[in-house]
């Protein structure tokens, strides 16, 4: 286990950039919010004790076992990475401005056409509304593509959002896992 940031540390991390975990053709590329103070500090994603993102991950059939935000680099093996809509870290999402959602939803559109993900999964429906100008984006997969990459909007894994569960938000997970399989499997089968 490593050893958690300082108050001080956590906030010398402020605006600082934390490396996507990415690769060619991923299954499910997620895409955070922004990296929090804890995560900028550690440099692994979804890092705060109270994020529910990996034990959600797991309970949803994604990963084998539950992994430690430490072992992120574990996650191409499972065709699955890790990105965000804001690139900078913030104590809070409600420091961020629309303009940067926005410039973020570019940038992630540019990311996508380059990385060619089979679905983009973008934890947090408030963040994907703004950054992709839909108001009316709900939880579940969305209308709009990005090339040939799907988009499906999840709930934000924040412990901070009460209204769900970690067992209702294991399950919106496991949705979009079997979506994938079943897609990939399409695939493989038309490819015979």
């Amino acid at each position: 286990m490593t050893r958690r940031p300082t108050p001080e540390e956590l906030e010398a991390a402020r605006d600082r950039l934390v490396p996507d975990v990415v690769a060619d053709g991923l299954r499910v590329l997620f895409c955070g919010i922004n990296p929090g103070l804890m995560t900028a500090a550690t440099g692994h994603h979804f890092a705060r004790p109270g994020n529910r993102f990996w034990p959600v991950l797991h309970a949803s059939g994604f990963t084998p076992r539950l992994l430690h935000p430490s072992e992120q680099g574990l996650l191409p093996e499972y065709g699955l990475g890790i990105t965000n809509v804001v690139a900078r870290a913030s104590a809070r999402a409600d420091e961020l401005t629309d303009e940067e959602f926005r410039e973020g939803g570019r940038v992630l559109v540019e990311k996508v056409e380059r990385l060619r993900p089979r679905w983009l999964a973008v934890a947090g429906v408030t963040a994907y509304r703004v950054a992709f100008g839909d108001k009316r984006a709900r939880i579940g997969p969305q209308e709009r593509t990005i090339g040939g990459t799907r988009i499906w909007a999840l709930p934000n894994p924040s412990g901070l959002n009460a209204g769900w569960s970690v067992g209702r938000m294991a399950e919106e997970f496991g949705r979009l896992r079997v979506a994938a399989e079943a897609e990939a499997e399409a695939e493989a089968e038309a490819g015979e």
